[in-house]
């Protein structure tokens, strides 16, 4: 059964239908989560890690969620500063360079058993992964989830110009990778 985010949160507000209310939310919304994180921290694990750590956090903001954007927005921000902290954290703690991320990321890709996709989609993951963070995750939301601008500019509180340019930008590396291996 799918509520609609206003149904959600008016059940998730009645203290006897508040654990309802969450689980048809997390059904509802934790596959497309699940795919902008792991799209962000490569690893399955890793993913289920931090999708885990945003769920506890929207459980705990979900009564001071004021409906200024859409629920899916707001969670929506919150996986992707989830995810972005969780790869800093794991870099940090990893001791890897800034200029050896993408080749880590690309190396957990290669050993990723539940990655299925062919030679090309490993050849074009390759090439996002060589992505500035902040260009990779505009390109996935962009190109992979059909995020319109004005949206992505709430979810990453940024500028709608800023966005097109990152998207621009990101777009050229990645042809450029793809042309020259």
């Amino acid at each position: 059964m799918e509520l609609t985010d206003q149904e959600l949160l008016e059940r998730f507000k009645n203290r006897e239908t508040q654990n309802y209310a969450f689980n048809l939310l997390v059904r509802q919304y934790q596959q497309r989560l699940y795919w902008h994180i792991r799209k962000i921290l490569i690893d399955h694990d890793d993913t289920n890690d931090a999708l885990q750590n945003v769920f506890m956090k929207v459980w705990k903001n979900l009564h001071d969620f004021k409906g200024e954007s859409q629920l899916f927005t707001w969670m929506y921000r919150i996986a992707t500063n989830e995810s972005i902290n969780f790869l800093n954290q794991k870099k940090k703690r990893a001791g890897i360079p800034p200029d050896e991320v993408s080749e880590f990321l690309a190396n957990k890709l290669e050993s990723d058993s539940y990655f299925k996709g062919d030679e090309v989609q490993a050849k074009l993951q390759k090439a996002i992964l060589t992505l500035l963070d902040k260009q990779r995750i505009v390109f996935n939301m962009k190109y992979f989830d059909a995020i319109k601008y004005e949206a992505m500019s709430e979810i990453l509180e940024t500028s709608v110009g800023a966005l097109k340019a990152s998207y621009h930008h990101a777009v050229k590396k990645i042809e450029k990778y793809l042309t020259s291996h």
